[in-house]
């Protein structure tokens, strides 16, 4: 049963700040621990209702999900899709793995993949890391962004959101963006209403776009932002709950 929806109080301004330099995280390190940090160092204190966003990378980082592909055999379809699109038979065979279904956005690809955890992502989030290995994403995305928003609250006494945002390509178009792929109080939907009208608007994406401004893409070297200002119903629903595809196993 969906929980009903209440018209969402509009954002007339907001305010974002980067959390730099952000260290290299290494595999198991405390992220909450490490955000706290830098702000001590750099940015302040959390307030009431700030939205930290995450990129995804960090917290799969932390969750130690690295694959090295040495341990990954290709399977005849992954060598297939590797000799189109030029990328290593092991990171394809990742991706079919991580997937239900995908197509190619041209011959040569890229491969757009519906992950089992119901996104429908570029190279199904796999994200390689140089020759011999690659990062998955987060086995559970709001899970992940409960656990550290839980925790920030925990460290700080601080009422605030979080929301994982991965960098994406579209099957349409050129260039990556930014979409949520976990959220934790913070509603992934609201509604607005103007004349009589009323919109379904996925804030979650909203809010990673807003970040995706500032977290850039490839070495960038900023995974964290925090907007402050934003209008949010809070919510522990997670993206999930506006995907169409249910998590499969």
């Amino acid at each position: 049963m969906q929980r009903e929806l209440h018209v969402t109080p509009p954002t007339s301004a907001f305010s974002a700040f980067a959390l730099e330099p952000f260290p290299n995280l290494r595999p198991g390190d405390d992220l909450a621990h490490t955000i706290l940090r830098v702000l001590d160092q750099t940015g302040g204190p959390l307030q009431d209702e700030d939205i930290i966003v995450v990129a995804s990378k960090v917290v799969s980082i932390a969750e130690k999900r690295y694959v090295n592909l040495a341990t990954v055999t290709p399977t005849p379809e992954a060598e297939d899709l590797s000799a189109r699109t030029g990328k290593p038979a092991e990171v394809i065979q990742l991706i079919l793995d991580e997937s239900v279904s995908y197509i190619l956005a041209t011959e040569q690809g890229p491969v757009i993949a519906r992950h089992r955890l119901g996104f429908e992502l570029t190279s199904a989030g796999v994200d390689r890391d140089g020759a011999q290995g690659a990062w998955l994403l987060p086995a559970d995305p709001d899970s992940s962004a409960r656990a550290l928003r839980d925790a920030l609250i925990t460290f700080t006494g601080t009422d605030v959101g979080v929301v994982i945002a991965d960098s994406d390509g579209r099957a349409d178009r050129r260039g990556a963006t930014c979409i949520s792929i976990g959220s934790a109080g913070v509603a992934p939907l609201r509604i607005t209403e103007h004349d009589g009208k009323r919109q379904e608007e996925t804030l979650a994406d909203m809010i990673t776009g807003a970040a995706g401004i500032i977290l850039g893409q490839r070495g960038r070297g900023a995974p964290v932002a925090v907007l402050r200002g934003i209008s949010y119903e809070a919510s522990d629903d997670g993206v999930a709950a506006m995907l169409h595809h249910s998590p499969r196993s």
